[in-house]
């Protein structure tokens, strides 16, 4: 699952992002998660129909995705303005669907035997099944500190596209355990 969020990499490029400085740029930027715009959900559904998932599987990443931006919260910490670009600190509150997907891994190392279909051969649906009810059903939320770079372009602050890491930090997907 991570992979499939690091994909929204081309999630909202932003040509033209409104507001009249940078802080302006990033809050809208990070609206269009929140307020699910058509932007956004094109992109999930285009992401979700690539992976190997059964229609009720994609059903159920579609709500965790969902919830996961809708919410989403977030604290516009510092701004700092240079000549060519603009840094705006940011810090978001995501469900930790890391943990969720750890924790799911975890589980079936220690208990394979599960995830075997009547044959007793491993099951990958179910496995997977199991890790979307984890990330579903997760209340447990993380804190990251995002510096989005934003530039000015046509008399118009405009948000980089973030890192692949910012966005799995955004996605809650981001392996912390690494830092």
């Amino acid at each position: 699952m991570k992979k499939i969020l690091s994909l929204l990499l081309l999630l909202l490029l932003l040509t033209g992002c409104g507001g009249n400085n940078a802080r302006n740029a990033v809050d809208s930027y990070l609206k269009k998660y929140r307020n699910l715009s058509s932007e956004v959900l094109v992109d999930l559904e285009n992401t979700i129909t690539k992976e190997n998932l059964t229609n009720e599987q994609q059903e159920k990443y579609r709500d965790v995705l969902k919830k996961q931006y809708k919410d989403l919260t977030y604290e516009i910490v510092e701004e700092q303005y240079d000549d060519d670009a603009s840094y705006v600190t940011v810090k978001v509150s995501v469900y930790d669907l890391y943990k969720a997907q750890s924790d799911a891994s975890i589980y079936l190392a220690n208990n394979p035997d599960e995830f075997n279909d009547n044959t007793g051969v491993y099951d990958n649906d179910k496995y997977t099944d199991y890790k979307l009810d984890r990330m579903k059903n997760i209340t447990e939320k993380v804190d990251y500190t995002i510096t989005f770079t934003v530039t000015k372009e046509n008399d118009k602050y405009v948000v980089e596209q973030p890192t692949e890491i910012d966005l799995q930090k955004i996605h809650g997907v981001y392996n912390y355990e690494l830092d």
